[in-house]
């Protein structure tokens, strides 16, 4: 069973997806799509809010930047990265595993 399906996802958009008690952003980049933790490393802000260029996400609170392939802090404030998840797409469906 998919946890969202690639017609849900609009290019360079975030989702964000609750699935076993943790929130994840999940963002749609050309053909790829890839799912972190929701929450920014710097403060407690959804990273589903904020905005998508090519493959960083920036937090809508202070700006901190994460790339969205590998979790990792890109710009200030955030100096810590955030957890990945690894996502299947079959046809449609789209899982996340946790």
């Amino acid at each position: 069973m998919s946890d969202i399906t690639l017609s849900q996802l609009a290019e360079s958009k975030p989702f964000r997806l609750e699935k076993s008690g943790k929130s994840i952003c999940v963002v749609k980049v050309g053909q790829e799509v890839f799912a972190i933790d929701d929450t920014c490393s710097h403060s407690d802000a959804s990273l589903s809010e904020g905005d998508v260029q090519k493959f960083e996400i920036e937090c809508w609170l202070h700006g901190a930047a994460f790339d969205v392939r590998t979790g990792e802090a890109v710009s200030m404030p955030a100096t810590q990265s955030v957890k990945t998840y690894a996502v299947r797409v079959d046809g449609d469906s789209v899982t996340i595993d946790i």
